[in-house]
């Protein structure tokens, strides 16, 4: 019971009563079918006996047209008269509930939510598990706001885009610059987001930004004016790969259309990317959304259609299905009016997103009363989901380098340690961008002084680096301390969106300061980098007084503990880079508008990502160092493997003459090749090892070829002098195939050489034709 001071005055004491009852007994009313409303509780919409498909479709059948176009943007209008509320569609959950969108707010019953690890730096984990694990906590948590009126239950993440230009704001929000790993990442994600149950949903997530989006603000181009010219072989090779994947694979419930247009024809405005590939080809089960004001862009800053009635016209008609603004609210009943739309297609609209909102539970009545209603505060930010983000952040650290190796840390021999660095008390900075309000902070410098004495210096008064005030103390603390750890780097002031960068070295001094400190530490000189993006640091991968690097990516809010436990051994490092990290001279003849993958010799292009470039790197996508040593053998592997290739057309035979097969030809169904691995842990520690299988084509393919594509990936716990066999399953059609001139996916035949770590191993494959038809 609660008890009142008699200090209270009777205004306060109530006051305090409401306040407590408001935040600990408040729960979300129905947002629509509410048992108590005898109007609409009966109607066809609002049983659950009946098929979702004819209750959405009873529910369009009683909404006037005015009422529905209301209903096509985020923040679609209630509807009395039939008892549904207003609903705002957008929230984000990047990496952990964000209030970034206007669909979540933070309060005092729910204060802040688990913040995670940016997604570049959970993606260096390499570990599909982990992924799909941190969305099943988010959504937990997405869920016990929504129970508590807080928040939504539409997150438009995540953002799985190519990692194309090392510039790029927003890299930082992916999964890096792989397609197959964007993709894997992309199903694990929205996997743990949206639950498994065949026709009920979680929370509904959604893959952005379609597609080939990934420059934001560069040399005078922005997103909103950006033509991205696009090949038929990149897009089918590369940009649309997570997205097919995210569709195909993790049954993702929406899909967002971007700002740009591709070859000429706005995202959103495009029937042959929304309505032909997401919806057909692909077959997506929910609906598509525009990035927010994307038709307003089109119209506006693009002039693709003369007037807004033709602007809603054209987006509605190529398939989206949601606007995020006012756009189609304010112009469709309009265009209805002139002609240039059907009722019927508004209709296909809705369909799509009460659908989504049915599969939700949004129109089961009471939420309280459904599966995920006993959710609440306390399962928000609980010891387990903080537990977990410092276990994401752990996984996600790569350690570049490590000299002798001094690291890890010896607690005895190193008690004073010097903490330098304008990154050294980051808090917000480790949680990136797209990101809410953590729950609590653990700072590189309370992380490293939870091992020993720490002496503090900012060295620089901000990432920026503008000047050498602050180098002498930064300098002197390293003479004194047993060792030293720099912890610089990036922050949303250098790479956000609206910011990409104008090139790849650390910010102003911060170079020189790292150098000075270096030289001038009594002890072994570690750097901790937070990024998003690649950095050069050429001159301390060289330096032989640096003798221990880390990229810790922005670590969410953990990321100084987990940094601290791999400094000192109580974790051991496994991540691995999830992008290349190129030397600046790389961009010197590289425009971001440039959207070719692959690279010409006699134009000077140096080609994309490491499937593509063949040039010098700081480090390679892929790399990272551990504290044991890691031997692998291959057990067992086929040397041959018979493509079943279906009866074709004799027209398509010289497929098999020409030494590759479409894919389309080819009997795919459990079509693997499968590799057991032994995995040695020859050293003195346990230690979890990553995985990393690439292959490479036969060298007949030419042109059409990469250098080399990820292929699998698996994350292994080995202990010291244990071994452990891994069974790898490598899928012919989807990973072995490349992608022609005309962006028609063949499998070449011949030799394929896998790389399994230190291990090479050659299959070939040959075709097993099983009749030709004649034309």
């Amino acid at each position: 019971m609660l008890q009142m001071s008699s200090t209270f005055s009777p205004l306060v004491a109530v006051f305090l009563l409401f306040f407590l009852l408001h935040y600990t007994c408040q729960a979300r009313e129905a947002f629509a079918c509410d048992p108590k409303n005898a109007a609409t509780k009966n109607l066809p919409f609002c049983k659950v006996s009946v098929a979702i498909p004819e209750r959405v479709k009873d529910l369009i059948g009683r909404l006037t047209l005015e009422e529905k176009v209301r209903l096509l943007v985020n923040n679609a209008a209630a509807v009395p008269r039939l008892g549904m509320k207003g609903y705002e569609w957008w929230s984000e959950a990047l990496h952990g509930v964000s209030n970034v969108g206007p669909g979540v707010k933070f309060n005092a019953e729910f204060p802040g939510a688990t913040s995670f690890p940016q997604v570049i730096t959970t993606a260096a984990s390499f570990n599909a598990s982990l992924w799909e694990s941190i969305g099943r906590v988010v959504s937990d948590e997405a869920r016990a706001m929504y129970n508590g009126g807080t928040a939504g239950l539409t997150y438009w993440s995540p953002n799985v885009n190519i990692f194309r230009d090392p510039r790029w704001g927003r890299g930082q929000e992916t999964p890096g610059e792989d397609p197959v790993l964007a993709g894997i990442y992309a199903a694990s994600y929205v996997r743990g987001l949206q639950g498994t149950h065949p026709s009920r949903l979680k929370v509904a997530a959604c893959c952005k930004h379609f597609t080939a989006y990934d420059l934001d603000n560069w040399n005078g181009m922005d997103r909103f004016h950006f033509n991205a010219q696009v090949s038929k072989q990149d897009i089918e090779d590369t940009f649309d790969v997570p997205f097919r994947m995210c569709v195909s694979e993790g049954k993702v419930a929406s899909v967002m259309c971007s700002y740009n247009q591709v070859n000429g024809v706005p995202t959103c405005a495009d029937p042959n990317l929304l309505k032909k590939t997401v919806r057909g080809l692909w077959q997506l089960d929910g609906y598509i959304v525009s990035d927010c004001d994307s038709v307003g862009v089109f119209y506006s800053n693009q002039h693709y259609a003369p007037t807004p009635e033709e602007a809603a016209a054209d987006a509605i008609k190529a398939g989206l299905d949601l606007d995020c603004g006012p756009f189609l609210a304010v112009h469709t009943q309009d265009a209805v009016k002139k002609g240039l739309l059907t009722q019927a297609d508004v209709d296909g609209a809705l369909v799509n997103t009460l659908t989504v909102q049915m599969r939700l539970g949004m129109f089961d009545g009471e939420p309280s009363a459904q599966e995920y209603g006993k959710l609440g505060p306390n399962d928000v930010c609980k010891p387990a989901h903080q537990q977990l983000a410092l276990e994401a952040a752990t996984q996600g650290i790569v350690l570049l380098k490590n000299t002798g190796p001094v690291l890890p840390l010896s607690q005895q021999h190193y008690r004073t340690v010097a903490v330098i660095g304008p990154n050294s008390k980051a808090t917000v900075t480790m949680i990136g961008n797209y990101a809410g309000i953590a729950c609590g902070y653990t700072s590189p410098l309370q992380g490293i002084g939870r091992y020993a004495t720490t002496h503090h210096q900012l060295g620089c008064e901000n990432v920026a680096c503008k000047n050498d005030k602050l180098f002498g103390p930064a300098i002197n603390a390293a003479r004194q301390a047993d060792a030293t750890v720099l912890v610089m780097g990036l922050d949303q002031s250098i790479e956000a969106e609206t910011v990409d960068r104008t090139g790849l070295l650390l910010p102003g001094r911060q170079q020189d300061l790292v150098s000075k400190v270096a030289a001038a530490s009594k002890g072994p000189t570690i750097l901790v980098l937070m990024s998003g993006g690649p950095v050069d640091i050429t001159f301390a991968k060289n330096n032989p007084r640096i003798v221990g690097i880390l990229w810790a990516g922005y670590p969410g809010q953990a990321g100084g503990a987990a940094i601290a436990d791999i400094l000192f051994g109580t974790s051991s490092p496994g991540g691995k880079l999830p992008m290349t990290w190129y030397p600046e001279e790389y961009l010197r003849k590289l425009p971001m508008t440039k959207m070719a993958m692959r690279g010409s010799e006699s134009a000077g292009y140096p080609g994309r990502t490491y499937r593509f470039y063949k040039g010098e790197v700081v480090y390679p996508f892929g790399h990272g160092l551990t504290y044991t040593h890691f031997v692998h053998t291959l057990a067992s592997a086929p040397t041959v493997v018979s493509v079943p290739v279906n009866g074709h057309r004799r027209s398509n035979a010289s497929d098999i003459s020409n030494r590759a097969i479409r894919v389309t030809h080819a009997r795919c169904d459990n079509l693997f090749i499968t590799l057991q691995v032994d995995i040695k842990n020859v050293g003195s520690r346990d230690g979890t090892h990553t995985l990393v299988v690439f292959s490479a084509p036969p060298a007949a393919a030419g042109h059409w070829a990469l250098e080399k594509q990820l292929v699998a990936f698996q994350k292994v716990h080995v202990p010291a002098k244990a071994q452990h066999r891994v069974g790898v399953h490598i899928h012919v059609c989807k990973l072995l195939s490349i992608v022609d001139k005309s962006g028609i996916r063949r499998i070449p035949l011949g030799l394929h050489s896998f790389n399994i770590g230190d291990v090479k191993h050659s299959v070939s494959l040959q075709a097993a034709a099983l009749g030709i038809i004649k034309s």
